[in-house]
């Protein structure tokens, strides 16, 4: 069964699809038409609502946006759904809604649900946001027939920091209200949901041909994309191994179902270098689901984060409920989405060592928009240096150049123990690059500019790096 409370009404659901996404159930069972489908790919925010939970049994509620388009069922179980529909306070407008009629920030209507949602999970996080965290907050939602100023003026005006509405006042109970259907058993005939490894261990084995998800936003593409049917479905979301965020004596390591949102503070904290590519990761709704695990699982060419990962040296840990196994992330990918996961496999944790203190780590990203857009190059690099600037170690990762994410391993062969700040030791890296790759021509870019621009950023990161020694001059042209 799949339990969850509907605004304020408990809602239990013992037979539907595997693969019945959140839209699809709000709109065709619950005649909640707010909710609109735009892309269907967790790209345009039209179908944003939010779900709020408490992570410990009593504890205050948590409000996260969603993109229901590619959100399964399963993912609302033991939670709070909220859609554009409940917001309001009998004829009174919830304040988020209220600011948007001030500022004049609807036209059309078509996105409004879907930022008046998004607008709704910040105000719930009790803070006075600046306007660069307003613009991440709604970086996934997209008008198609207005300016932003008004837009960003609303949620100025109505994210205060104060948390005021109906939503507050009936915290109590709401919390009350999920505490009683975390003694529900989740899961339904054709969708599994293991609480620890030896279940789903169980889970796999007897039903070896069921896919298995957490997040679900690459997944649910097959369903409104590609028009499949998934009729069995195992869910990671409630396995306890998988939700690990732990600092170590040697590195971090990350539960292959946490949430991007959920691990980006302890990532960031360790390195920063990291923010921007984290921060044009798709988009805050889709960060709230998608997970570091599913990321690297699905071994995507141009996945943002597995260059990251190669560069940082990271170990994939997997498990079969009987035993476990490290596999360093370079030999990890054996081809296009195909990796050494064997089928009776999961990813149980990502493991990133600390870095050195003498590391210089950069990490780019190169696509046509600079939010939630797919990479055409991902680069990155991790520098460690000795005494007068000789280098020890250089470890790389690169997106969007080959079929698998791959690593440069020519590179710190070949400049290991020369001196980082000369010239001839960029020239050097300079040729092993425009070599070492040999990329295709798609719709995000051609071969040729895809290894023009892997030089390119191997040129900023050592410029960047030698600051000190080479000064980057920027130079403003004034047109007549």
């Amino acid at each position: 069964m799949i339990s969850f409370l509907l605004n304020d009404k408990a809602v239990h659901i013992d037979a539907t699809q595997a693969d019945t996404t959140l839209l699809n159930y709000l709109r065709e069972e619950c005649a909640l038409s707010g909710t609109k489908e735009g892309c269907a790919s967790g790209d345009c925010g039209a179908c944003t609502v939010v779900v709020a939970q408490a992570n410990k049994p009593g504890s205050a509620l948590e409000y996260r946006a969603l993109n229901s388009c590619v959100t399964f069922l399963s993912a609302v179980h033991g939670k709070q759904l909220l859609t554009v529909e409940h917001l309001a306070d009998g004829d009174t407008l919830h304040p988020v809604q209220a600011a948007m009629v001030d500022a004049h920030g609807s036209q059309c209507g078509f996105c409004t649900p879907g930022f008046i949602m998004s607008m709704f999970a910040l105000y719930q996080q009790g803070e006075a946001p600046s306007r660069e965290k307003i613009n991440v907050a709604l970086g996934g939602n997209l008008c198609r027939c207005t300016g932003y100023r008004p837009i960003i003026d609303a949620a100025l005006a109505s994210c205060t920091g104060t948390v005021d509405d109906k939503f507050y006042a009936n915290r109590a109970t709401t919390v009350t209200q999920l505490a009683d259907l975390h003694n529900v058993n989740a899961g339904l005939d054709n969708l599994l949901m293991p609480t620890d490894r030896i279940e789903l261990a169980s889970a796999i084995g007897k039903h070896p041909e069921a896919r298995l998800f957490a997040g679900s936003t690459d997944l649910a593409l097959e369903v409104t994309q590609q028009l499949k049917t998934l009729p069995t479905l195992i869910s990671l979301t409630q396995v306890a191994e998988l939700q690990v965020l732990q600092e170590t004596d040697l590195g971090i390591n990350i539960g292959g179902a946490v949430p991007f949102s959920k691990m980006e503070a302890l990532l960031l904290t360790h390195f920063p270098e990291l923010h921007e590519l984290l921060d044009r990761f798709a988009s805050t709704p889709i960060r709230n689901q998608a997970t570091l695990g599913g990321n690297v699982a699905n071994a995507s060419p141009i996945g943002d984060m597995p260059p990251a990962l190669l560069a940082l040296n990271a170990r994939i840990q997997v498990d079969n409920g009987q035993a476990r196994r490290d596999i360093p992330i370079g030999e990890f990918f054996t081809g296009y989405r195909q990796t050494l996961l064997q089928k009776n496999e999961w990813i149980e944790a990502i493991f990133i060592p600390y870095k050195k203190t003498n590391s210089k780590i950069s990490a780019y990203k190169i696509s046509k928009r600079q939010e939630d857009d797919i990479s055409a190059v991902c680069a990155v690099f991790n520098l460690t240096l000795g005494e007068n600037n000789i280098i020890q170690e250089l470890a790389s990762g690169f997106g969007g150049v080959a079929a698998t994410p791959v690593s440069a391993i020519g590179l710190a062969a070949a400049l290991v123990g020369k001196d980082w700040s000369q010239s001839a030791t960029f020239e050097a890296g300079k040729v092993i690059l425009s070599q070492a790759f040999n990329p295709i021509d798609d719709v995000r870019a051609s071969a040729t500019y895809r290894q023009t621009m892997i030089v390119n950023l191997w040129k900023r990161f050592w410029l960047q790096s030698n600051q000190q020694s080479h000064k980057i001059e920027t130079r403003v042209h004034a047109y007549e």
